[in-house]
């Protein structure tokens, strides 16, 4: 299969911006559509930072149940706050429900993780500096692919998939995990899986399950008030981290709605980017 270039669109890419450009996942159609309309073709935003000296990259996922996508304040916003650290940043349009269900989604994901690092030399980050950052349903599969991952097939014909799919560190914002709980977000659940799912699959994705020593160290944000996706879903999932021995780092804010992004409207809430600029310091991220 011919490789695509992150910088080089020709006629499958369209440029978002000025600065900003987007790829197809897939450039000869996704695995598993169901048509040729937009909602069938998975795309990769790219936001290159000024400064690459960090050589640290984040694939963002934004929320939106599964069934939409909130590409601004959980995307476009994000990816330019990132860029103000030096970090590049990859907005990723994946497959949503009721279209699709799993694994469609985690596909995409992995997709994604493993085109950016397939082409790290060329975008200017390194292969081993690769997060992801997810909110709401998002943040679930953000968790997913932190907690099933491979390290590619080095007998595939598509450079893209010889790669790991395993992100170096998570972010985690008032994320959905739990799908086991009476916690769980059902909308999400439903859009992901469908009705009467298999109870082993949904326990596979219940996410706070699969944590290993392997997963990623995470930094996961939420809010007591958030009445949507209760914060026992960051804290079943920072316990879960804690006992296999990941570093983690968790942050509840008192007040504050669910799907906040980046709060700029909230003075005091708006602060848990500082916080999370702050582990991204202590962890190296920002700077060689």
């Amino acid at each position: 299969m011919p490789r695509f270039p992150l910088f080089l669109f020709a006629a499958l890419c369209v440029a978002a911006s000025a600065q900003t450009k987007t790829e197809l996942l897939y450039p000869h159609g996704a695995p598993g559509a169901v048509g040729q309309e937009e909602a069938d073709k998975p795309a990769l935003a790219y936001y290159p930072a000024e400064s690459k000296a960090a050589g640290t990259a984040v694939v963002v996922f934004p929320g939106g149940g599964y069934r939409n996508l909130a590409m601004d304040h959980e995307g476009k916003q994000i990816a330019e706050w990132l860029n103000g650290l030096g970090i590049s940043a990859f907005v990723l349009k994946y497959r949503l429900g009721p279209r699709y269900h799993h694994p469609a989604m985690m596909n995409d994901a992995q997709r994604a993780i493993r085109m950016v690092r397939s082409q790290a030399a060329e975008l200017g980050v390194a292969p081993d500096r690769i997060g992801v950052w997810g909110f709401s349903a998002g943040g679930h599969l953000a968790s997913a692919v932190s907690t099933h991952f491979d390290k590619g097939n080095p007998s595939a014909a598509d450079p893209v998939e010889r790669v790991s799919c395993r992100p170096d560190f998570a972010i985690l914002a008032y994320p959905v995990i739990s799908l086991t709980t009476v916690y769980t977000h059902q909308g999400s659940k439903r859009n992901l899986l469908g009705e009467n799912p298999d109870p082993k699959l949904v326990e596979s994705l219940s996410n706070e399950l699969q944590v290993t020593s392997e997963t990623p160290p995470t930094f996961l944000f939420h809010t007591n008030a958030d009445t949507g996706v209760p914060a026992e879903n960051s804290v079943l999932y920072y316990l879960a981290l804690r006992k296999a021995g990941v570093p983690a780092e968790m942050h509840i804010y008192q007040n504050g709605k669910h799907g906040v992004g980046l709060a700029r409207q909230d003075a005091v809430l708006a602060s848990w980017s500082g916080r999370l600029a702050d582990w991204l310091r202590v962890r190296g991220l920002m700077g060689r």
